[in-house]
């Protein structure tokens, strides 16, 4: 029998959960974005929290900590990823952190009658929704008004890899975040998901107030370039400055990730 869509993309991040924190640690630049996420974040007052695709729980329990007031909840597609949040969850005794299981599509029987008022995802878990428009909708209905979201998505439009892989001769890599279907970044395992350019994602969040769009890693090689990020370690904080001031251009819709923070109106006639 196939698959159906979420099924394949928790098969996925099942089988990337084992080594999945080994990985991240050993990667300086996934330390130095994430950081930034979280000051974004950071930046306004919450006190009913949701994180979409918590993975092994890292944000769950770094939000658990700073603002121990919050209620900080989280789902993740994947059984394996919410396994190591719960343990990690239970060990650090944070009674304010819930981990659960399922899509954007479960969010109102996971949570009813909840609304948040900051729902955040970091490195582009929306990438591997099933429809990000009727996602958009369901967001809407569980953001409390003047609610904010701080959203990363996977961008269509990475100029800087797309010109890398066109280097390496690789030409289906450098334009595979233009087909329909992404295969994620793994060479050797596919990830159904989708890429978006910023327009199409601000059209799908329209009923949002749109507060603010950045660009990450325009000319900073991103995470995944290993060997690129070795050569040019001591040029890393001068590239990183670079992307903060191209990002008050048009450039800032070419980076690697792209970041908005959407805000639901104050009075929403509901």
């Amino acid at each position: 029998m196939k698959k159906t869509f979420y099924q394949q993309v928790e098969s996925y991040y099942d089988g990337d959960a084992a080594d999945f924190d080994a990985r991240y640690w050993q990667n300086s630049v996934l330390q130095r974005i994430r950081q930034d996420f979280r000051e974004q974040v950071k930046r306004y007052h919450f006190t009913k929290m949701l994180e979409i695709g918590y993975g092994t729980g890292l944000d769950l329990i770094h939000f658990g900590k700073t603002h121990p007031e919050a209620q900080v909840a989280g789902i993740d597609i994947s059984g394996g990823m919410q396994k190591i949040a719960d343990q990690r969850i239970n060990a650090e005794g944070l009674l304010n952190v819930i981990a659960s299981k399922g899509s954007v599509e479960d969010l109102d029987s996971l949570f009813p009658e909840r609304e948040f008022d900051m729902i955040f995802v970091f490195f582009g878990a929306l990438n591997t929704v099933e429809d990000l428009k009727a996602a958009a909708k369901i967001l809407y209905g569980k953001t409390a008004a003047g609610g904010r979201l701080v959203l990363t998505f996977v961008n269509k439009h990475y100029l800087a890899g797309t010109f890398i892989e066109l280097l390496k001769l690789r030409f289906g890599a450098a334009f595979s975040r233009l087909r329909t279907e992404w295969g994620g970044y793994s060479p050797s395992k596919y990830l159904p998901s989708r890429c978006y350019s910023p327009v199409e994602i601000k059209r799908f969040f329209k009923d949002f107030g749109l507060v603010k769009q950045k660009g990450y890693s325009i000319v900073h090689p991103a995470w995944y370039y290993h060997g690129l990020n070795r050569l040019l370690k001591k040029a890393s904080p001068l590239l990183w400055k670079l992307d903060v001031c191209l990002n008050t251009t048009f450039l800032w819709r070419f980076g690697e990730y792209t970041l908005f923070v959407f805000q639901k109106p104050e009075n929403t006639g509901q």
